[in-house]
């Protein structure tokens, strides 16, 4: 299921509902835990898992580069929130009676070119997160991504007429 984009006075908020059958601690270390987190969005490595602390950034394209993301919400088990470029991401965990659900929101200030290519990434991890927890951790799908980025291309551009 794609993401909801919605219109707010800010911008705009694309947001994501994924129930897990797993509990809250295993998905929140999934999400924190670099050892997991590298397993399904390898670009990010927790720094410092604070409120006020950071998240390294790796582009892992050969270049070197790397930078810094700022985490501006922290509550165990429940919220992780960073700054992603000049827009934030937001994972809320609601325990369930059958796991948790997950809920990611990107705020996005403008719609861009490069909103449909997040989106199709952010949709790709969280299947591969998917997966790690089902044990049966799997390598990023640019197939996948592809037809998911052409979805989300459609769906911007609808947001934006």
């Amino acid at each position: 299921m794609l993401a909801v984009i919605e219109k707010v006075e800010s911008g705009y908020i694309a947001k994501f509902n994924r129930p897990f059958k797993y509990s809250v601690s295993r998905v929140w270390a999934a999400l924190t835990e670099n050892d997991k987190l590298e397993r399904w969005m390898p670009n990010l490595q927790i720094q410092d898992l604070r409120k006020g602390g950071t998240i390294k950034f790796d582009m892992k394209d050969g270049s070197g580069k790397c930078f810094d993301i700022n985490i501006l919400d922290v509550k165990e088990y429940s919220v992780l929130e960073y700054t992603w470029g000049e827009d934030r991401v937001r994972f809320e965990l609601f325990p369930t009676s059958d796991g948790c659900l997950v809920i990611l929101k990107e705020f996005i200030s403008t719609l861009t070119d490069h909103t449909s290519i997040d989106l199709a990434g952010w949709h790709v991890c969280l299947d591969l997160l998917s997966a790690l927890l089902d044990g049966h951790p799997r390598a990023f799908p640019k197939d996948e991504w592809e037809k998911w980025h052409a979805a989300y291309s459609k769906s911007v551009e609808n947001e934006l007429q």
